[in-house]
């Protein structure tokens, strides 16, 4: 018998409203007594005010390899497309109120849908996770349906960028999707990350851990480096990837979107030429220049609580959209350790795949000495850096500050490795050793037989520095192209990215480089 329409229409109306329900109000209720949101609230606030267009609302699973599980139609994972600030993106928001969000084939399917259209289409992946994992009851399915995400995320890696916002539980296997995608969002106290969790610890190496301990936001945020931004709720993360979106562009092939904050790009600051301390070894503040020199004063600090000594992130110069990659003299001197270099490399390799220029502020005294560096690396990660600067494509544009030592001037951004134009405060040290190190090393027999050691050493320091550790040797040979008044650095930049913007590389006909990794 064939169904009147009237009944069609009144099925259709009662599947949607019990799908828009999740998991009950009971299981809501428990989610906003956690200080988390639902995951269609978490869509209405990152998207623009009507635009979501979901896929997929009546999709099921199959129910189990065990049996006997209740089909929720969505499957637990709410799947579509809207736009932020009119610009289309695509998402995915886990319901933990849907079977704790755990992921199976159905699940899974969905979420590859969406990859497979933001890949096509040309748009951003933004994905909410909040998952208690994999689907146990469907066994091996479970474990298929990872990896299909997987094989996604690095398909449109480099391609399209994508996003990760873990606002809730994510174990396991679940990890390695945010791991691979460009940036990862967590809440503070609400989310966490683990491959393996509490119990296992305690079962496999008998110690008591909790799971803000193991791998809360605070954990990754400072130690790991697995998060590049924590915030406080989940509104303020969704505000906050918001923003970073708007510093994007929608794919490989577009450039980020211009944005006219009104700040003249001829705008100079005279406090910059006295920012830098008379004594070398005094530190400062790079964000006093940072916030100068942008437009707006407006900066995304990328990675904030992790290898404080370096700062990344995205700003804006004469309204086009920034890489900033600077030593921080306030912390460990500004000294490159290894996860300075890791986290410097990722973000150059990020914005050279989606066509975002770089430009570097170098305050660097060198290498972190020592056995734990050496030990755990520091030769290999260093080189990531190296590599990642000399592989970029786009315009690469330095400034050096203040000191610019050894092995750690070339690896930032140098011109030895190909920067397009390289400029120096008349406060810059370019050398191969700091003056002491140098004076030790050259004049250290006059040092010894002196009957003050220490006078002459100084003596020998200033020598040193007034001879060698200046850039107008440097700027003399050409590897600056020029030495500029500090309070002039805004307008230099904006108007060396002008020159820079038709810039083409021809790189070597092979299938991909191999970075130390």
């Amino acid at each position: 018998m064939v169904m009147p329409l009237q009944d069609n229409l009144t099925t259709l109306e009662d599947m949607r409203l019990e799908a828009l329900q999740g998991g009950g109000h009971k299981r809501i209720a428990d989610q906003h007594s956690r200080g988390k949101l639902t995951a269609r609230e978490r869509i209405d606030l990152l998207l623009d005010e009507g635009s979501f267009e979901e896929f997929d609302i009546l999709k099921t699973g199959r129910g189990g390899s065990l049996g006997g599980d209740k089909l929720f139609l969505g499957d637990g994972v709410i799947t579509g497309h809207g736009t932020i600030d009119g610009r289309e993106v695509f998402m995915f928001s886990q319901d933990f109120t849907v079977i704790g969000g755990s992921l199976g084939e159905a699940h899974s399917q969905k979420i590859s849908k969406v990859m497979d259209h933001a890949v096509r289409v040309g748009a951003p992946i933004i994905g909410l996770n909040d998952s208690g994992g994999a689907r146990i009851q469907e066994g091996v399915d479970a474990l298929a349906a990872y990896g299909e995400i997987f094989y996604r995320n690095v398909e449109a890696s480099g391609v399209v960028p994508q996003i990760s916002c873990i606002m809730g539980p994510c174990a396991g296997g679940a990890v390695y999707s945010p791991a691979m995608t460009d940036f990862t969002f967590m809440v503070a106290h609400t989310s966490n990350m683990f491959v393996t969790g509490p119990n296992v610890v305690k079962t496999v190496i008998h110690q008591d851990i909790t799971s803000e301990e193991l791998g809360g936001a605070d954990v990754h945020g400072n130690i790991s480096g697995v998060a590049h931004f924590v915030t406080p709720n989940d509104i303020l993360c969704l505000r906050e990837v918001r923003r970073l979106i708007n510093y994007l562009p929608s794919n490989n092939r577009q450039k980020a979107p211009f944005l006219d904050l009104r700040d003249p790009p001829e705008r100079t600051d005279p406090a910059l030429d006295y920012l830098i301390p008379a004594n070398p070894n005094q530190t400062y503040d790079m964000n006093v220049l940072i916030y100068s020199i942008l437009d707006g004063a407006e900066f995304l600090e990328v990675h904030a609580g992790f290898a404080r000594n370096i700062i990344c992130g995205f700003g804006r110069l004469g309204g086009q959209t920034i890489g900033l990659v600077a030593n921080q003299p306030a912390v460990l001197a500004g000294v490159l350790d290894s996860n300075a270099s890791i986290k410097a490399a990722r973000f150059v390799r990020f914005c050279d795949a989606f066509n975002i220029p770089l430009i570097c502020l170098v305050d660097v005294p060198g290498f972190m000495p020592g056995p734990e560096q050496e030990h755990g690396g520091i030769i290999r990660h260093g080189a990531k850096l190296l590599y990642a600067f000399i592989e970029a494509s786009v315009p690469r544009i330095t400034v050096i500050i203040r000191k610019a030592y050894g092995g750690a001037y070339i690896v930032m951004n140098s011109k030895h490795i190909h920067a397009d134009i390289n400029y120096a405060w008349p406060t810059a040290e370019i050398a191969v050793l700091g003056p002491r190190g140098a004076a030790e090393v050259i004049y250290r027999k006059e040092i010894q037989d002196s009957s003050n050691p220490e006078i002459t050493l100084a003596e020998k320091m200033d020598h040193y520095r007034k001879t060698f550790v200046n850039p107008f040797l440097a700027a003399k040979r050409g590897y600056i192209d020029d030495v500029i008044f500090p309070r002039d650095t805004r307008h230099r930049l904006i108007r060396t990215l002008q020159v820079m913007e038709g810039k083409t590389v021809r790189k070597p006909d092979h299938k991909h480089g191999n970075i130390p990794l």
